[in-house]
């Protein structure tokens, strides 16, 4: 007797009719796509589902065959996906934190490496419904993995946060342990293909301060204004920040001599700060 024969018929019927209406074997997966959360945006948090970002390849299970985002067959062994069932399925193929370029390496091998393939999981995050908000799909696929039993298989849980606040505590502690970010999902929200609001992606940048010592000119629509600032950090690293500046400000810009606050979101192999962009002029009278 199968291991779902224990599942009523129609529940899997219903599975069926909704996924299937979203997506075309013969095409490239018709997945969701994140967009960045903007802390600024007046969203209320606690509507919102959130579980950790993996560093992993996306793979979406047909029923029939693993694909990439791009439609691509996984070539994964034959008992990594026999457990599967004949339900759509979007994961993350994963390993451990930190660890993209060794997982990337086991995935992009067409000669299967059933060794290393022991190394990898299927990180369940959603079960494509078109007619069911994210909420009643997270139980559904949290109750379908639990059935599967297979510990390969995973249901990526979802946590709920009531502010900003909370939200940020609990995305410190998971990068410092070494995540990439959260995934912050609505959990009203039917699946629906491409990118939209109703998923967001959360990362983690950095802040720190610089000093002013130039002004570069702007080009195209900001000739004749600022575009971008020549600063000179605390160890004396000198790079430009043009983003994050408004028209405001590339009119009337910080000056030089005055110190700034910049985001950044790690380091180059040069020790530059990476995707800088302007955050404020710092206040000394701010509490910071």
């Amino acid at each position: 007797m199968s291991k779902f024969s224990k599942l009523p018929l129609v529940y899997f019927i219903v599975l069926c009719v909704g996924a299937c209406a979203l997506f075309s074997v013969k095409s490239s997966a018709q997945v969701q796509l994140a967009k960045v959360y903007n802390q600024k945006s007046a969203i209320t948090i606690s509507d919102y589902l959130v579980s950790e970002k993996y560093d992993g390849v996306r793979a979406i299970w047909t029923g029939e065959q693993l694909l990439t985002r791009q439609g691509n067959p996984i070539p994964a062994p034959n008992w990594f996906t026999a457990p599967l069932p004949s339900v759509w399925l979007d994961g993350e193929l994963w390993t451990q934190r930190q660890d993209f370029e060794a997982l990337s390496g086991i995935i992009r091998t067409q000669t299967v490496n059933d060794g290393r393939w022991r190394q990898v999981s299927y990180m369940v995050f959603d079960m494509p419904d078109a007619q069911l908000p994210f909420e009643q799909r997270y139980k559904n696929y949290t109750d379908l993995i639990e059935q599967i039993n297979a510990e390969h298989i995973k249901a990526v849980k979802q946590l709920r946060f009531d502010s900003n606040q909370a939200l940020n505590e609990h995305l410190q502690i998971v990068v410092e342990n070494g995540a990439e970010g959260l995934m912050l999902h609505l959990a009203s929200a039917h699946h629906r293909p491409g990118r939209n609001d109703a998923l967001l992606k959360l990362k983690p940048y950095f802040d720190a301060e610089a000093e002013v010592i130039a002004h570069l000119p702007g080009r195209g629509k900001y000739t004749g204004m600022l575009g971008a600032l020549r600063v000179r950090n605390q160890q004396g690293i000198e790079f430009s920040v043009g983003s994050g500046l408004t028209d405001a400000e590339r009119a009337n810009p910080p000056p030089i001599g005055s110190t700034i606050t910049y985001k950044y979101h790690g380091y180059t192999n040069k020790g530059l700060p990476r995707f800088t962009s302007f955050l404020r002029i710092r206040d000394d009278h701010h509490p910071e």
